[in-house]
């Protein structure tokens, strides 16, 4: 390798996101042992600010403390790159002599690497640059799963089983509990929570998406179905779920850097809350609601069962296509043909996965639309891994 290698994180941290980084300096090492490493702090917005970090000091013990780490160890952003700032991160790669660039992020965060090598290419500045996949609402093209996405859905499984074991006990106080997950557009990640069922009366009950518009009179006649059913109703719903008429549920207006709707604190509004008034005003019943907001991001007592290693991998795997030439694309894994699970990876164009986001599709939801098929706990068993089993006594 010639030059300088340069790393950055963008957007949320997962539990595994660090593991990728580590295997990018490990598998440099390996092939170009003396290769500079940096590392950008506070990603884009750090790097033209000129802030890196040194990675090629880390020594062996450091390194694999790196990788069992959670977050972003090399500190994050949500910055929306602009045109004007094309010109000005060249010429720090130039200053800096930076020619492998590694990304790890999302939607956008594909988007500001698949801009970056472009502008570099049309300059004639030899850049190899390559995305990592990240995130934790698993909504990232190209990719039959992210890393992140599984220890965020092991983290949301055993909350639901946990908080479920909990409202069953407690439901002559509690008629209903709500969980609320992250996930703007997708609902991978509250989908994750049907793990946590075993019995046909197991939490969750009533598992509600952003690909599924829903009405207030559908969601109260499930509730009250459901407690009369069960004695209790477990809730989840994605943070971006919306009524039919496209408002969100939330009831949030703000908006991130990237224009993307905030839910939570940040939206002024949550999902979890609204749907908790509803339910109450109308029914009248006693109920909790749990918003975990960013604790799926940062679990590292709750990783998935091959989320780090596959992490790592992809950190690997992005050094191997820099070294062989190819730039302009993420890391994709795809799941081998056969019964047992295994990934290949690969390389996808960043062009086909920036700013887009993966809906779940439709063979994974429920024809009600509150809930889930087999098919979907088929994809996840393999990336949440099994739950605890908890002894009954009524």
């Amino acid at each position: 390798m010639k030059g300088t290698v340069l790393i950055g994180q963008s957007g949320g941290p997962t539990a595994v996101i660090n593991a990728s980084a580590a295997g990018v300096i490990d598998r440099v090492r390996t092939v170009s042992p003396d290769t500079p490493i940096l590392g950008m702090n506070f990603a884009i917005e750090g790097f033209m600010e000129e802030k890196t970090i040194d990675l090629s000091a880390l020594n062996a013990v450091e390194l694999a403390r790196l990788k069992e780490t959670p977050g972003s160890a090399l500190g994050s952003c949500r910055y929306k790159l602009k045109d004007e700032d094309l010109g000005l991160i060249v010429e720090k790669l130039k200053k800096l002599d930076i020619r492998y660039i590694f990304l790890a992020g999302g939607n956008d965060t594909m988007d500001t690497i698949h801009r970056i090598s472009a502008y570099a290419a049309q300059t004639g500045f030899e850049l190899f640059g390559v995305g990592i996949p990240k995130t934790v609402d698993n909504d990232l093209f190209g990719t039959d799963h992210t890393p992140g996405y599984g220890s965020a859905g092991r983290y949301t499984a055993l909350s639901v089983l946990q908080a479920g074991q909990l409202a069953r006990d407690m439901q002559r106080v509690d008629r209903f509990v709500i969980h609320q997950t992250v996930g703007r557009e997708a609902g991978w990640l509250a989908a994750s929570s049907a793990l946590a069922k075993r019995n046909e009366g197991d939490a969750p009950h009533l598992i509600y998406l952003p690909e599924r518009p829903i009405t207030a009179e559908r969601l109260l006649a499930d509730v009250r179905e459901t407690v009369d059913r069960y004695g209790f109703c477990s809730i989840v719903c994605g943070e971006g779920v919306l009524w039919e008429d496209g408002s969100p549920v939330s009831a949030g207006t703000g908006t991130d850097k990237f224009a993307n709707t905030e839910f939570g604190a940040m939206g002024g509004g949550s999902a979890a809350l609204s749907l908790h008034g509803l339910i109450r005003k109308a029914t009248g019943y006693r109920g909790e609601f749990q918003i975990t907001e960013s604790l799926p991001m940062c679990a590292d007592d709750r990783v998935g069962p091959s989320d780090r290693e596959e992490a790592f991998r992809c950190g690997e795997e992005a050094v191997n296509l820099a070294v062989a030439g190819v730039n302009g694309v993420m890391v994709s894994m795809q799941r081998a043909a056969g019964p047992d699970y295994r990934i290949e990876y690969g390389p996808v164009p960043l062009h086909d996965v920036a700013v887009r986001a993966k809906p779940m599709p439709d063979e994974y939801i429920s024809s009600s639309g509150n809930n889930v098929t087999e098919a979907f706990l088929n994809y996840a068993r393999p990336l949440i891994g099994d739950m605890p089993q908890y002894q009954r006594l009524f």
